[in-house]
């Protein structure tokens, strides 16, 4: 460690994200990426925008285009939508604005490994939850935490949704504290807690236009709370930056947003691929978590996780592999196109066959 480095830098333990190579063929299945291209609409968008001389001057500061349309699609107002540069950067906002050092918070044992980093880097304490034996979440033991609760749904890298009646009761037992729910994969899955907005004061909704926007280029996250935590997070944007989210950002998302009929389009295929996948893996001795995530958490019988990601790798086809108990013996998959899947599950074969 450098002797110039804050007390914050030497702390900090950085997120590592996955893996990418710079070669070509490569099927990547490890950063839970859409395999489809963003709406036309998008493209469309970004090019009208380019035509003008607008990126000569500063985007919005407020974004309030952006809030307004987002708001009305979950029917909330502006007030009640906060936007920012990726989800990650929402999520450390909350927890500067939202989360206090010496009052430790609650998150799952196994989760969005951002959590901790973020906790260390703004010295919050915190409490791990260890997960149920079939990884669920044991929600009464978020009950009564003293900083606050924050958790992915559905979780990662488990791929399993929590129903939104426990969600509920979390919030119900911590009146006094702020329960964020990141729900980075929520669109392929049940519902989103969005809807328990307008009945909890407590609850903060994260979420992405990463994932099922195909977006994750642009950058774009956004919350959804009470007015009052969302000025929170809006004080603590512009204490480091007024104006996080650029021009053509600003009008993709939008234009995302609009377009439903390709959202749920792109969303169905992600599905109906995802069930396919399950079903093969299962065909071939694996063990797959019931997911309603844009990917698939599973282990083999008899086939170390650790060699096959190897073995997958040589192949170049990248999934996620985390060398973390108790979840060492299991690999995370993104869904691809249905091409991607077959040529993945025939590797797979090749391998352990």
């Amino acid at each position: 460690m450098s002797k110039f480095w804050s007390e914050m830098a030497k702390r900090a333990e950085p997120y590592v994200p996955g893996e990418q190579l710079a070669k070509k063929n490569i099927i990547k299945l490890n950063t839970n990426e859409n395999p489809y291209p963003p709406s036309p609409k998008v493209i469309e968008a970004i090019q009208n925008e380019l035509h003008t001389t607008n990126l000569r001057l500063y985007p919005s500061p407020t974004m309030d285009e952006l809030r307004t349309t987002i708001g009305a699609y979950y029917g909330l107002d502006k007030a009640n939508v906060f936007v920012g540069n990726g989800s990650d950067e929402v999520l450390a906002f909350a927890f500067m604005g939202l989360f206090d050092p010496g009052k430790p918070i609650r998150f799952p044992q196994i989760t969005y490994s951002f959590y901790p980093v973020y906790a260390k880097v703004f010295n919050i304490d915190y409490e791990e939850v260890p997960l149920n034996d079939d990884f669920t979440l044991d929600v009464e033991r978020f009950f009564e935490s003293v900083g606050g609760v924050i958790f992915p749904n559905p979780n990662a890298p488990t791929s399993i949704y929590l129903p939104l009646h426990e969600i509920e009761r979390i919030l119900e037992h911590n009146k006094d504290r702020v329960v964020i729910v990141d729900e980075a994969y929520v669109d392929f899955a049940e519902a989103s807690a969005a809807t328990l907005i307008n009945k909890y004061d407590n609850l903060l909704v994260v979420q992405t236009m990463s994932k099922s926007r195909a977006l994750a280029g642009l950058r774009v996250g956004f919350a959804l709370g009470n007015n009052e935590l969302i000025k929170g997070l809006i004080r603590m944007k512009d204490s480091f930056n007024s104006y996080p989210v650029d021009r053509l950002a600003l009008v993709g998302a939008k234009a995302a947003i609009e377009d439903e009929t390709y959202f749920r389009e792109i969303t169905k295929k992600i599905i109906q691929t995802r069930t396919w996948v399950t079903e093969e893996l299962q065909s071939l001795g694996f063990k797959v978590l019931p997911s309603q995530t844009n990917f698939v958490f599973t282990t083999h019988e008899t086939y170390p996780a650790e060699r096959l990601y190897e073995a997958l790798r040589q192949r170049n086809i990248l999934i996620r592999y985390f060398k973390t108990k108790p979840i060492e013996n299991y690999i995370r998959i993104t869904i691809g196109t249905d091409e991607e899947m077959k040529q993945l599950i025939r590797a797979i074969e090749e391998i352990i066959l």
